[in-house]
């Protein structure tokens, strides 16, 4: 299946009869070799299957799981996409909390950080120290379940958790908009820097893509829904 075809399943609310399947399909066909999809470890700590890149359209799959640990952050796990996302979760629970950022920092506040631009190049993030001081809070939340789909803009700052265990699966839609730019935020005193997402298929990570296909399979969601990041649930 390709961006269109998944994008049209999500927003007609079938996607629960037919993105666990295929997903499924992907990490039995990559864990056995038979895929040249790439598996990634992801600097926010998940793996990333790239699936599709197409242009302004990109599919990945996301996993969180207990058996590779996340790569060590170099910034922060508060940042902004370049492209408007749209997400079904194969299984686990989501959480998307919105960052309110301020321009500016108070000496005495808490939470000031840097604006990074990250600019990526093949399997090389090129983390931009820009020198633009912000401080920012927690926002609204949303919560999503196995079945459940989300958007998020672009240009939000946000962060992701996953909660009720350590697993979770994502289908992830990225539509690219004009102007945006993918930012991170972290310490002031961190200068511009590269981060190699790490290609991996050894052992571990190919026994977390089987598990992954087998939570598809067990979860089995009988509905889904779309919801917007601004919903709290």
């Amino acid at each position: 299946m390709r961006y269109e075809e998944i994008r049209q399943e999500i927003t007609a609310g079938t996607a629960a009869r037919t993105l666990p399947a295929w997903a499924g399909g992907v990490l039995d066909d990559v864990a056995a070799g038979r895929s040249p999809v790439p598996v990634m470890h992801h600097p926010l700590g998940f793996v990333c299957l790239p699936v599709e890149r197409s242009g302004d359209f990109g599919v990945c799959l996301h996993i969180w799981t207990p058996e590779v640990g996340p790569a060590p952050f170099t910034t922060s796990a508060v940042h902004c996409h370049s492209w408007d996302l749209l997400s079904f979760v194969l299984y686990g629970t989501v959480r998307n909390v919105r960052m309110d950022v301020q321009e500016g920092s108070d000496p005495a506040g808490e939470d000031v950080q840097q604006v990074f631009e990250v600019v990526s190049q093949g399997e090389v993030d090129e983390l931009r120290a820009t020198g633009r001081a912000v401080q920012y809070s927690p926002g609204p939340s949303s919560t999503h379940r196995t079945g459940d789909s989300y958007t998020l803009p672009a240009g939000v700052f946000h962060t992701t958790l996953i909660e009720d265990g350590p697993d979770a699966a994502t289908v992830a839609l990225g539509r690219q908009t004009p102007g945006g730019g993918d930012l991170s935020l972290g310490p002031l005193d961190i200068p511009t820097h590269h981060v190699r997402r790490s290609r991996s298929d050894d052992a571990a990570m190919v026994a977390a893509l089987r598990r992954s296909a087998r939570r598809i399979a067990d979860a089995a969601p009988a509905h889904a829904r779309v919801a917007t990041t601004g919903e709290a649930r």
